[in-house]
């Protein structure tokens, strides 16, 4: 394995290739034969930089949080409000129904589960970082997050964004889990179960 802190040109290059490769194909049987002869290197070479087979899917796994962290990231520049969970909780929303990002939300899900089910396995705490992450984002756009009625109302704001994301991955319906999450969001969101009056929206 490359010991180098700054990974190489190369390993950057079929990092991102492997990443692409499971984006369309996921975990399932994933095996480093075809991965390599799909992405033009050996599983020689893939062995060598990345230690094992186990050792990228660790890094392919990062790489997928990464884009993750990029989303969070971008919703922390706001004033928390009242209203701020909300509309944060409705941005994410839009991001996650958005049809280009399927293939890594697929990913996401997948690996959540493996988690789950093979705690010791290459995706080891996936599911549980994952949920720090988020609930962390939006923690930041309560006023007041320290309280049980904060934390318990991000907590709702993040079991609605999985679950209708599960049956937005199941169906496509975009139409019907946006309404859906929308008004869902809505309810939780407001401080003391207030509801926040808007338009009806029906697009992600």
């Amino acid at each position: 394995m490359s010991t180098n802190a700054t990974p190489s040109a190369r390993e950057s290059e079929l990092l991102e290739a492997a990443y692409d490769y499971v984006l369309q194909h996921g975990l399932t049987d994933f095996s480093l034969r075809p991965l390599a002869a799909a992405i033009g290197s050996s599983p020689r070479v893939l062995l060598y930089l990345f230690d094992s087979k186990d050792g990228l899917i660790r890094a392919i796994l990062t790489r997928a949080r990464r884009d993750e962290l990029e989303l969070l990231a971008g919703l922390r520049d706001h004033e928390p409000t009242d209203e701020t969970l909300t509309e944060v909780a409705r941005q994410i929303w839009s991001w996650l129904a958005a049809p280009e990002h399927r293939p890594v939300l697929a990913l996401w899900v997948e690996a959540y589960a493996r988690s789950l089910i093979d705690p010791d396995g290459p995706w080891a705490r996936f599911a549980a970082d994952t949920v720090d992450d988020w609930l962390t984002v939006l923690a930041s756009a309560q006023p007041v997050p320290g309280t049980r009625e904060a934390e318990n109302r991000r907590t709702g704001v993040l079991a609605v964004l999985r679950g209708a994301l599960l049956d937005l991955l199941a169906t496509g319906d975009a139409e019907r889990t946006t309404a859906a999450a929308h008004a869902t969001l809505d309810r939780i969101a407001a401080p003391s179960g207030r509801s926040i009056n808007r338009s009806r929206h029906r697009g992600p």
